[in-house]
């Protein structure tokens, strides 16, 4: 009986799976697999000379490209472009773009960058100071261990050492792959706290940790001297929710240490943004300057795009977020989402802190779908559950 149905090919290893079973040769396989992967990529303000140029090129391969009504008589100086094509078509036009004039040349190393982004997991694991995950094969759950008395979900239970010690066995005895300890809220109406009561809540129990658990831990500090001290007591990760710009001598203090990864989050002070994901982006972007040129190495880079009220994104936008985390892998690095009973959650089913499991189970399976890598979570017998599921459909 003949039979007609459509197929979903994201990269071109799924091109090149689905292409071997029709039963085509090895040269085949390859030479067809960029055609099959469709790309639609955004340009933005560049010049309407270049942009003619673009489009010509675009089109003499087979491709498309949006560009403003204006810019065919140049009445408008710059324009956005929405370029329209497969692997196949970019690779071509790059080739060519890289001898022309008015900045394509550099357009075209950038076009490259991302299609690679795109369409490759460049790391295979992540090395925490002799811990090596696993990237890409299947999602890693943090765990989150609130060493605090006002945390949004959590505030008060695990603030004695030995009860959070114990939380935190049990956090590993479900499936946590790293225990992530803060010792600072960061919902807004909580009080911040000095650098010495943050030490003094955090050091006891992390010295605990790294000895009685065998899993690497995570310190959440956005302090410089807090990760420095962490870090000689034998911690493995940095999670800093200000990316790396709240303290200036965060960066060199990470990169003594050449296996101690770093989640550099997105944050902000309200929730005004000019174009949203684009202003996360470049902001992401500028973190990772600041590790480079500290010299963190790019193996150790992990970004956040910061998913919560207190991080300056409204219910909004961080279900915005949510919907297009797929973008943030144009950036090259591992994404790590934490929205575990955040409020938007509870905006949506209008229901209390405790009570949002399902919602945060909800937002974890779509941000595996999207690539996601580490999922950063409270109840983890129950999203370890999901997360495997999950896994199960997606990393096929």
């Amino acid at each position: 009986m003949l039979r007609v149905r459509a197929i979903k090919i994201d990269n071109k290893d799924q091109a090149k799976r689905e292409i071997s079973l029709i039963g085509a040769d090895d040269a085949g396989v390859n030479l067809m697999a960029p055609k099959a992967v469709h790309r639609l990529i955004r340009v933005e303000n560049l010049s309407s000379k270049a942009a003619v140029i673009l489009k010509q090129e675009m089109l003499s391969k087979g491709g498309e490209a949006a560009v403003s009504r204006g810019v065919g008589n140049f009445s408008v100086e710059t324009t956005d472009v929405l370029l329209m094509g497969t692997v196949k078509q970019f690779n071509r036009v790059i080739s060519k773009l890289k001898a022309q004039p008015f900045g394509l040349s550099g357009l075209a190393e950038l076009l490259s960058e991302t299609l690679n982004n795109l369409d490759t997991n460049k790391r295979t694991g992540l090395n925490c100071r002799g811990y090596n995950l696993p990237l890409g094969e299947r999602t890693l759950i943090m765990g989150i261990l609130n060493i605090t008395p006002d945390s949004f979900s959590d505030g008060g239970r695990f603030f004695d050492l030995d009860v959070a010690v114990r939380h935190a066995q049990e956090m590993v005895e479900q499936g946590a792959d790293i225990i992530d300890i803060g010792g600072e809220s960061t919902r807004l109406t909580s009080t911040p706290v000095t650098l010495e009561e943050e030490i003094e809540r955090v050091l006891p129990v992390l010295r605990r940790l790294v000895k009685e658990i065998d899993v690497p831990i995570s310190v959440d500090t956005y302090k410089a001297e807090m990760a420095r001290q962490a870090l000689e007591e034998g911690a493995h990760i940095i999670n800093d929710v200000w990316g790396l710009k709240a303290d200036h001598a965060m960066a060199g203090v990470v990169a003594q240490y050449e296996d101690v990864p770093v989640v550099m989050m997105h944050n902000k002070r309200d929730f005004q943004y000019d174009s949203l994901m684009d202003d996360i982006m470049d902001w992401l972007r500028d973190s990772v300057k600041i590790a480079q040129e500290a010299g963190i190495r790019n193996e150790n880079i992990i970004l956040d795009p910061g998913v919560g009220l207190g991080f300056g994104k409204d219910t909004d936008q961080n279900l915005e977020v949510i919907h297009r985390l797929w973008e943030f892998k144009t950036l090259g690095y591992p994404i790590l989402l934490g929205t575990s009973r955040k409020s938007l959650i509870g905006d949506v089913l209008g229901l209390p802190v405790n009570e949002r499991v399902e919602g945060t189970a909800a937002t974890v399976c779509y941000g595996i779908a999207q690539g996601v890598d580490i999922v950063r979570v409270h109840d983890i017998k129950e999203i370890a559950r999901t997360v495997k599921m999950t896994d199960a459909m997606v990393r096929r």
